[in-house]
């Protein structure tokens, strides 16, 4: 049972990990009250929680049939990409004209850490720490902006880049090509922190165009897997034979609710 106290924030959280882990999967469809007997709550804060993940493009409303997950497509994810390169991540760099910001006295001391456990957590491949963390040190460093409108707006496309991610991610741990899936993943947090501080604008605006060119360039490649993958359970269903391409591969911290993979237990959530 979660506690009353903050229970919409608290089962909107809950969900939100669950679709950022890939539990919750792309299409999967279900109503309030499967939600509500899921985590044990009533069907007024379950419905509010899913609203509220419906406004952060997480999920969509079905008329008269409840929510489902929302699916995000290559094309989907670049565009993400662009719009977060056109506000340049909200990053508090000096403008033309103007001094650089001033920060608050042990105003990295946290994004260090956060920094430091992303990056650690890319190199290893470990999707399950990364992702909050990787969310929460793009979000301290937008804060330094103190413009909760660029704020707010960045961290609903960063996590609806992972909603994206993640799924193919997890298809490629489990695949022949485990190995290659850390350098997939973009590990520059501390020289952007590093960067930051220093107010050297021209660094940290190359550390971003790389983290950009990065995830963009892993996208297409986890795209071309899965497109490939397909092909051969294609080929062999039909009995054609089936053509192995050289090199190929199929293809937020903390715990969250005791919900484990399979959140609807008499359902097929796959």
């Amino acid at each position: 049972m979660i506690r009353r106290s903050t229970l919409r924030e608290q089962l909107t959280g809950a969900l939100r990990e669950e679709v950022l882990a890939g539990r919750l999967v792309a299409g999967l469809e279900f109503t309030v009250r499967e939600i509500a007997e899921s985590y044990g709550v009533s069907t007024t804060p379950a419905r509010e929680a899913l609203l509220d993940l419906s406004a952060q493009g997480l999920l969509l409303v079905e008329q008269h049939r409840g929510f489902r997950v929302r699916s995000y497509t290559l094309t989907d994810f670049r565009e993400m990409i662009e719009a977060r390169s056109v506000v340049r991540e909200g990053l508090p760099l000096a403008d033309a004209g103007r001094p650089p910001p001033e920060y608050p006295r042990d105003a990295f001391t946290s994004i260090r850490r956060r920094a430091a456990t992303s990056g650690q957590a890319a190199r290893a491949g470990d999707l399950d720490i990364l992702v909050g963390y990787d969310l929460r040190f793009w979000r301290e460093l937008t804060a330094l902006r103190a413009n909760p409108y660029i704020a707010e707006f960045l961290d609903r496309l960063r996590a609806q880049c992972w909603a994206f991610l993640v799924p193919q991610l997890r298809a490629a741990v489990d695949g022949p090509c485990a190995s290659s899936v850390p350098a997939l993943l973009w590990d520059g947090y501390l020289e952007l922190a590093d960067a930051v501080e220093r107010n050297d604008e021209v660094e940290a605006g190359a550390l971003v165009r790389g983290a950009h060119e990065h995830v963009l360039a892993a996208a297409a490649e986890l795209a071309a897997r899965a497109e490939a993958a397909g092909r051969r359970g294609r080929d062999r269903s039909t009995g054609a034979p089936t053509v192995r391409p050289t090199g190929g591969g199929s293809g937020g911290p903390g715990q969250g609710p005791e919900i484990g993979r399979d959140v609807f237990p008499d359902r097929d959530a796959g």
